[in-house]
């Protein structure tokens, strides 16, 4: 009996219910923009965890504060831009191509291409070097001295 009520505690303690009913908006359609914001804000303290299925404490600031910049009149990038000059680009599940994200967007592209051609270059001089060279008659009849010795 224990084993299963333990069971049951572990499938309704799932970061579903991280939002609390307090938090809730009065406004369905408000609330929806919330949860839509909120599932692209990352957490801080999780890791790859959206802000909405977050218990984290900071995660929960972090869902009243887009609910009150939403009260306030934002609108939803708004939101995004306020949360982003506050606590950086890291807050971004999906992070933005511009600035010196784009290195890192393009850097493994091209470290692939990168990777391939030498590859292919190594593996092509390789298959060269391992074709016998004919031997000239000096080196012939000292390879024969080696061999007989």
């Amino acid at each position: 009996m224990k084993r299963l009520l333990f069971a049951l505690a572990l499938l309704t303690a799932t970061p579903l219910f991280a939002v609390q009913p307090d938090e809730v908006l009065p406004d369905p359609a408000m609330e929806a923009r919330a949860r839509d914001i909120s599932q692209g804000l990352r957490c801080l303290v999780c890791r790859n965890e959206n802000i909405d299925e977050s218990n984290a404490t900071l995660a929960k600031d972090l869902r009243l504060l887009v609910r009150e910049r939403l009260v306030a009149g934002d609108t939803n990038d708004e939101v995004v831009d306020y949360v982003v000059d506050r606590y950086g680009e890291f807050v971004l599940l999906k992070p933005t191509m511009n600035g010196a994200n784009k290195v890192l967007w393009i850097a493994g592209p091209v470290m692939l291409i990168l990777a391939l051609g030498i590859g292919i270059t190594f593996i092509r001089r390789r298959g060269q070097e391992s074709e016998i060279a004919d031997l000239t008659d000096e080196e012939k009849t000292r390879l024969e001295n080696l061999m007989q010795d």
